[in-house]
């Protein structure tokens, strides 16, 4: 067995740790909703980047390529000044939601290398530029620029040209659970010796000023260890370890505590500050650190002077072992020596051994590269939230009483929601909270590597302090009351499936208590999304921002109401993710028998609605056009298709089951309550395809749409000129781009158009985009529901690929043409250039770029550009899930 899963089974059976210490530190804690203590709910306002080197955090902590523990309550992450900046580089600078032309971004160069899924190796590398880092010019540039125009990014500054930057990596390996080895190494890239200080901080999230003084935790210098410098730590639980630096760099101390003088001109609580390692180094005020060398932010600081194409580095080591207790290895001589160089070598080795399991022989270095650091981004992304709403709500008693409108305020409706744990995260920058949609495509591709957490991140969701007491699961932290699709059942499902094949177990237990939850969940999507009892259902925007010709969120211009394709869909494709758990439950215990009945017949009534309105002769699906739509109810009784060839529309596609006869047979009263509906229920054989056979029998197909119409909706999807492009399906028909949709209502026009790119207006948030890009969630829920159509109908079944190009093809093939070219956008082509790096030539060709990858949010629906937030390796590491069951044909 690899020892990374020795490591991870250690883990699941309770043995060791190892997951104690990760990468659980945010990369943006200013600007975020918990830090919005403003009576208007204007976060990035209330807390800007200005503010956050000099004002304690209530909620996180944050940093550059950092770590701490899974409580978050010691924090340790390198800074940088290149003795130009007006800023010490404690973290990553970005524009907020109102600066940037298209939302918010960060705005840095740092990439992902490396990570193992208990964290026993670490890597990320920084690009930090020589010159003085152009702040005022990025945002001053990007607000000029119009929605029109594409994002001012840090590479177009120009700070980067002549290779004068640092490539500063920045490596953690664990010699035991408890023990970690820390390695920064600086690259200065350019033709001239440049200054670099390197400050590896050690410091508390401040969870003391804010109600209880006396848990203090402390942190103070430890002389005399072995010759090097030491830190002592004492956390408020008594919890102790030593941060120990190699060489003889000054040790800086101060409190992680608010300057209130600098930004609000009223006197400060502590004498020692945040922000003194900035004032200390960058103002030349040496009395802003502790003399007495004790606090609770510690920094080493080592001041070097780089050669050209030469480097540097500084090795740290933070243990639970008392450093005074030992003389051998792996303390004495020997701490820094040849044994930490070989623990790192051993870590790298054994990362390579663990990864070597998910990479097909088929695949090419490149494909294997990228797959790395997919997986790579998503462990990366995991990070430690704190969250108490309703504590938010009212204030801390030592600050002063909140705004009476806060507590009416965003998410007062969840007063429940205490959470305090690691989550998978979106993008630790743009989007650093949870959202509970792309969690659910975090867990699968996590469930490849670690099926453990990803079981473990789907069921912390449905506990009770995140779900709501009425079923609902809390959206993002924005608005927990906003609507995501409901892919948890969906996840679920596959991730038992997927560990049954990693790891040969099917984990019953989980996939039983997960049903429980679900069950309540579906419950309210039932009464609160169906409010007519029709069994079409609406929902809001879920997920797809700007994708409709109204915001969806909101009441409709109009008046009345919308009913929604993608709603209906969506509730299909839950329905049979609970039958086919059902199902599988009752193997073992025949009460889920009757629970899979339900959800049988359920299945059946929204298949009729979605197809033929609760009987009233009113459908989702056009037959003029083949293809569902939304359709609007003005409040004067009528009724009409809102015409946008969508993703809407193709979400029908996803619900898709078959039972196979034995299941029918090893089922009596299952198989007997089937028999009994189709018999009684005179529409719902229409419903059912039973056109394929097996040698036990008829085999049924459960999909909300026909064969007929699959073939229509396939003929849109495939064609070059709707929705198929070189990098996959396109989240809005290129038929919009000459034909945009245009509804005339109560005076006011609405239009839908073609926007490969970013989006060109504000609506309804406006800094991502529905209307033309590519995204990788929902193309992969295109992939496995082709799977599974060709799972029932077999290789009979051809269809043309493109459509009208002759090119006849199953739909399995189909759905590896897909992979295939989703993969592409960030394979290297035959010219050697990455489509996901567009035009940017220093990404394609530079030697110290182009093996560097970014998983963006979504893609140029033309070219594969990556657009959107550039560290979205959540739902964008499904490519990791693609090269690893397909090899990729990374040729």
């Amino acid at each position: 067995m690899p020892r990374e899963d020795q490591r991870l089974e250690d883990v699941r059976l309770g043995k060791a740790q190892w997951r104690h210490w990760g990468p659980y530190l945010s990369e943006r804690q200013w600007g975020t909703v918990r830090e919005d203590y403003s009576s208007n709910g204007t976060a990035w306002e209330y807390f800007p980047h200005d503010h956050a080197r000099s004002r304690a955090y209530r909620w996180g902590e944050d940093g550059i390529a950092g770590i701490c523990d899974s409580h978050q309550h010691i924090c340790i992450a390198p800074a940088f000044w290149n003795r130009r900046d007006p800023i010490l580089k404690e973290r990553l600078f970005g524009l907020t939601g109102h600066e940037g032309n298209h939302g918010e971004d960060v705005k840095e160069c740092y990439f992902y290398l490396d990570a193992t899924p208990t964290h026993s190796y670490l890597k990320m590398l920084y690009k930090y530029p020589q010159s003085e880092f152009p702040y005022g010019r990025l945002v001053s540039e990007n607000g000029r620029r119009t929605k029109a125009d594409p994002e001012f990014e840090l590479l177009d500054t120009g700070v980067f040209d002549g290779n004068r930057y640092f490539d500063i990596f920045v490596e953690y390996a664990k010699a035991t659970a408890g023990d970690i080895l820390i390695r920064v190494t600086a690259y200065n890239r350019g033709n001239d010796s440049a200054p670099l200080d390197l400050l590896p901080t050690i410091w508390f999230r401040n969870t003391w000023c804010w109600r209880d003084e006396t848990q203090r935790p402390k942190l103070w210098r430890v002389r005399d260890q072995l010759g090097y410098e030491c830190i002592r730590v004492q956390a408020a639980d008594d919890e102790q370890h030593w941060l120990i630096a190699e060489g003889t760099p000054k040790l800086l101390f101060t409190d992680n505590e608010t300057n209130f003088k600098r930004l609000f001109a009223v006197e400060n609580r502590s004498t020692y500050l945040k922000d003194a390692f900035h004032d200390y180094l960058i103002a030349e005020n040496e009395s802003a650190v502790n003399p007495g060398e004790t606090g609770t932010k510690a920094a080493a600081l080592y001041r070097f002077e780089i050669p050209a194409g030469g480097s540097s580095t500084v090795k740290l080591r933070l243990t639970d072992q008392n450093p005074a207790a030992f003389s051998q290895p792996p303390f004495g001589e020997a701490l820094f020596s040849e044994v930490f160089d070989e623990m790192f070598r051993a870590r790298i080795a054994e990362a390579d051994e663990f990864y070597a399991q998910y990479a097909s022989r088929k695949m090419t270095d490149d494909a294997r590269q990228v797959q790395r650091q997919a997986f790579a981004g998503l462990l990366w992304s995991q990070q430690s939230y704190h969250y108490d709403v309703d504590a938010w709500l009212h204030g801390d008693p030592a600050f002063p009483a909140c705004p009476a409108e806060r507590k009416k305020g965003r998410n007062y409706r969840w007063k429940h929601f205490h959470a305090a744990d690691v989550l998978s995260m979106p993008d630790k920058w743009e989007y650093p909270w949870f959202a509970s949609w792309d969690a659910a495509f975090h867990c699968v591709a996590l469930a490849v590597i670690d099926p453990e957490f990803a079981k473990e991140q789907l069921i912390l969701l449905l506990r009770e302090w995140y779900m709501h007491p009425n079923g609902q699961l809390p959206a993002y932290e924005w608005a927990f009351d906003d609507v995501n699709p409901p892919v948890h059942a969906w996840a679920a499902w596959r991730v038992y499936k997927i560990e049954k094949r990693v790891r040969g177990r099917a984990d019953r237990a989980f996939l039983e208590r997960v049903f429980q939850k679900l069950l309540i969940n579906f419950t309210w999507w039932v009464n609160r999304k169906d409010p007519d009892g029709l069994n079409v259902f609406e929902g809001g925007f879920l997920g797809l921002d700007n994708v409709g010709v109204f915001d969806r969120s909101a009441p409709l211009p109009t008046g009345g109401h919308l009913e929604q394709a993608d709603g209906t869909s969506w509730m299909g494709t839950y329905c049979l993710n609970m039958l086919a758990m059902a199902l599988e439950l009752s193997r073992e215990d025949r009460v889920y028998g009757s629970v899979a009945s339900k959800f049988f017949e359920h299945f059946i009534y929204i298949t009729q609605a979605m197809n033929d309105l609760g009987g009233e002769g009113i459908a989702l699906w056009d037959e003029e056009d083949g293809f569902y739509y939304d359709v609007l109810h003005p409040p004067d009784g009528s009724q009409s298709f809102l015409k946008v060839r969508s993703m809407v529309g193709l979400a029908p596609l996803f619900a898709v089951e078959t039972l196979e006869p034995e299941m029918l047979v090893n089922l009596p009263h299952f198989r007997e309550r089937v028999q009994w509906f189709l018999e009684n229920v005179p529409s719902a054989s229409r419903h059912l395809d039973m056109s394929q056979k097996s040698p036990n029998g008829h085999r049924r197909l459960l999909s909300l749409v026909n064969r007929e119409r699959l073939l229509r909706v396939l003929s849109y999807m495939l064609d070059e000129k709707e929705f198929l492009s070189p990098y996959g399906i396109r989240s809005l028909s290129r038929f919009h781009l000459d034909h945009p949709y245009t509804l005339n209502m109560m005076g006011n026009e609405y239009q839908v158009g073609y926007e490969p790119a970013e989006s060109r207006t504000g609506a309804f948030g406006g800094n991502s985009n529905w209307r033309g890009p590519i995204w990788f969630p929902m193309n992969f829920l295109i992939i496995e529901s082709l799977q599974r159509f060709h799972y029932y109908y077999g290789d009979e079944l051809r269809v043309d690929f493109p459509t009208s190009s002759g090119r006849k093809l199953t739909l399995w093939q189909i759905a590896a043409e897909l992979s295939i070219s989703l993969s592409s956008i960030f394979l290297r082509d035959k010219n050697g250039r990455r489509a996901v790096c567009g035009t940017i030539e220093q990404l394609q060709s530079d030697p110290y770029w182009r093996n560097l990858v970014l998983f963006f949010e979504y893609f140029h629906g033309e070219t594969g550009a990556g657009l959107g937030a550039s560290h979205q390796t959540g739902w964008t590491a499904l490519v990791a899930k693609l090269l690893e069951q397909s090899g990729a044909h990374a040729s």
